[in-house]
């Protein structure tokens, strides 16, 4: 078997199981899986407090507003593709083509991404994701899940997860380890942009299980509603959040 074909049988594995996971519970104020989540997320709260979080933190103290701004364009611009792919699956022809454009001048005129031209030209970012592009499509949300390592997800979007990981070109032109490199650089440059809320969380919540799978969810129906850009690259707090919505 080709390494392709590994891959494909891969996919087509992981998205049955995955998908048997929305059927589970379609009702959002359903936590079927809360015992386990639970365990999961004092286990990614461990790693965070010792290995991420500190990580993070010290990334933005060493780092240049100005230098950090343009390594997370970069990273920003990594995304394009499968921004665009999303956007023309869910049959928005529009926002696809933004993102083309977005990714095509970035990526040139920008330096590599390193200077985000396409939002001062009016092509404002949007991200997409397959996971999005389910909900679209009239897929259920299935029951809330906590991923080792990752964090809040749900049955829908641990699918699209997967189909992104697989239909990102990254994936197929870069070796393993550079694609490892890259993944590891993208999740510090979004955990530095979320240190002000999570730690606004953990220092105010009663109870940060709730108020994480709360914020997720209400997150993730904004991303689903295309009213999500503001959230994501802020240090918004929770609260702040809400008065996004």
């Amino acid at each position: 078997m080709t390494s392709s074909a590994k891959k494909h049988t891969i996919l087509a594995a992981l998205l049955l199981s995955a998908l048997s996971l929305t059927a589970c519970a379609s009702n959002p104020d359903e936590d079927p899986l809360e015992g386990m989540n639970r365990g999961v997320q004092s286990f990614n709260e461990v790693v965070d407090q010792y290995a991420f979080a500190p990580v993070a933190k010290g990334y933005r103290y060493i780092t240049p507003d100005p230098v950090r701004e343009r390594i997370g364009n970069f990273s920003d611009n990594l995304r394009e593709p499968v921004n665009m792919l999303n956007a023309f699956l869910q049959g928005d022809m529009e926002q696809g083509l933004t993102s083309f454009w977005r990714f095509a001048l970035n990526s040139t005129v920008g330096i590599a991404g390193l200077n985000d031209v396409a939002t001062t030209a009016g092509l404002k970012e949007r991200r997409e994701d397959f996971g999005q592009t389910l909900a679209v499509w009239g897929v259920d949300s299935g029951p809330y899940v906590v991923l080792p390592l990752i964090g809040p997800s749900n049955g829908r979007d641990m699918v699209g997860m997967v189909v992104d990981w697989f239909t990102d070109p990254f994936s197929y032109y870069l070796e393993q380890d550079d694609r490892i490199y890259m993944a590891a650089g993208q999740a510090l440059v979004e955990r530095e942009r979320l240190i002000d809320p999570i730690d606004d969380i953990y220092e105010t919540s009663l109870d940060s299980y709730v108020t994480f799978r709360s914020v997720y969810s209400q997150r993730r129906d904004a991303q689903i509603d295309n009213r999500h850009n503001d959230f994501d690259k802020s240090n918004a707090t929770p609260e702040e959040y809400e008065a996004k919505k």
